[in-house]
């Protein structure tokens, strides 16, 4: 499979409120299932030919959230968690960029989120890690740095739902494709950024991505 995958992504799916810091800082259930939403592929970029995250005018501010994704590898529908984890041909680091004031106000009116997660450059991704250089995916160190502070500090085996949990469940709903990618959710610490700013993120030191915040022009 190609280094440059989310060429030829198709779906992109988000797992929220996925991280049990995140429950405990709030008081907050587990849910019942997977949070789940979308976002389009024309949000994609790559760590390898994009420094520049872009601020949608109609946003003040944007919100960094660092996470573990899944490439699928394959063709799967009403999967099995115990046969989930054949169907994934990697993993990647990926930031899901959020317009949080519009999904706090979206949230309480039951209103999708998908304006909040969609736009241009939210979706950042690294090139491919094969399942050979993330031996445990369960439990990989996931960080964000804003202007050299270190923001988010978490490690996947604190998912509330894991990974076959959400290549399970999506696969009930719809048929995944090779390529499709599922971000598995973001640790508690997620903030606003804005014009001037600047994120790092990694998984552990396998993989680290650099960006640079502007307001769209």
């Amino acid at each position: 499979m190609s280094q440059n995958f989310f060429k030829s992504t198709r779906k992109i799916i988000g797992a929220g409120v996925n991280y049990k810091e995140i429950l405990r800082a709030t008081n907050g259930a587990k849910p019942e299932n997977p949070v789940i939403f979308f976002k389009p592929i024309s949000s994609l970029i790559s760590s390898n030919d994009e420094d520049t995250i872009k601020v949608p005018k109609v946003f003040g501010a944007i919100n960094y959230e660092a996470e573990l994704g899944v490439v699928i590898g394959k063709r799967c529908k009403n999967v099995a968690p115990d046969q989930a984890m054949s169907y994934v041909a990697g993993y990647c680091l990926a930031l899901d960029m959020t317009g949080m004031d519009f999904i706090l106000d979206a949230r309480p009116k039951g209103l999708p989120w998908c304006l909040g997660k969609g736009f241009d450059t939210s979706t950042p991704v690294s090139r491919l890690i094969h399942p050979e250089e993330l031996e445990d995916p369960t439990n990989v160190r996931v960080w964000c740095k804003v202007n050299e502070q270190m923001k988010q500090d978490d490690s996947t085996s604190n998912l509330i739902f894991s990974i076959p949990e959400l290549i399970a469940f999506s696969s009930k709903y719809m048929t995944l494709e090779e390529n499709d990618l599922i971000l598995t959710g973001t640790p508690a610490g997620a903030g606003p950024v804005k014009h001037g700013d600047v994120v790092e993120c990694g998984l552990g030191d396998i993989v680290q991505m650099k960006f640079h915040i502007k307001d769209e022009e």
